[in-house]
């Protein structure tokens, strides 16, 4: 069964399963980047008419439709669609982990991975996004802000009031937090 979730995006509604959606962590997925993607479930969503992003989570699927778009006719055929797939199988979407862990990452940016991973990324996935760390310089954190926390209007706040303050709280290194 599938349940569907408000975010604080207007443009952005989260997609709950029982089911597990994926083995391999968060991914997001444009419609910008159609032409190199090679999973089919995520290419069928991002060709319906309307829907601009989709984020993959372990239990949620997260989707960011475009202004004009309603949700009325979006919501029922994303709820269809995921439906079908787990009837054919009972295999995750995302199974297949792509991106290795650098083992030559310094202490500061491991513990600035570790405030986001256990404080901040439930917090964010709770509203159907997520927040991957991207470059630590000169005491400025780079992240990118994914799902329905893409473009939202509350997540420049989110960013510099949730995210910067507790990142400066437990990495003292920290100065500053920008998103990309």
């Amino acid at each position: 069964m599938i349940q569907v979730e408000q975010t604080p995006n207007p443009d952005s509604l989260k997609f709950l399963s029982q089911k597990i959606l994926s083995k391999v962590g968060t991914e997001e997925f444009r419609k910008s980047n159609l032409k190199n993607i090679d999973i089919p479930f995520v290419k069928e969503v991002l060709n319906f008419s309307g829907v601009e992003l989709i984020l993959i989570s372990d239990n949620f699927l997260t989707v960011k439709k475009d202004k004009n778009a309603s949700w009325e006719s979006l919501k029922p055929v994303i709820i269809s669609h995921l439906n079908d797939y787990f009837e054919k199988t009972e295999d995750p979407i995302l199974t297949d982990n792509k991106t290795e862990k650098k083992n030559d990452e310094n202490e500061t940016i491991s513990r600035i991975k570790d405030v986001l991973d256990t404080k901040i990324r439930p917090a964010v996935a709770k509203d159907g996004g997520d927040i991957k760390f991207k470059s630590f310089d000169n005491g400025v954190v780079k992240v990118e802000l994914q799902g329905a926390c893409s473009g939202c209007p509350s997540s420049i706040m989110t960013l510099k009031q949730g995210v910067q303050n507790l990142l400066k709280h437990y990495v003292k290194e920290v100065n500053s937090v920008e998103a990309i």
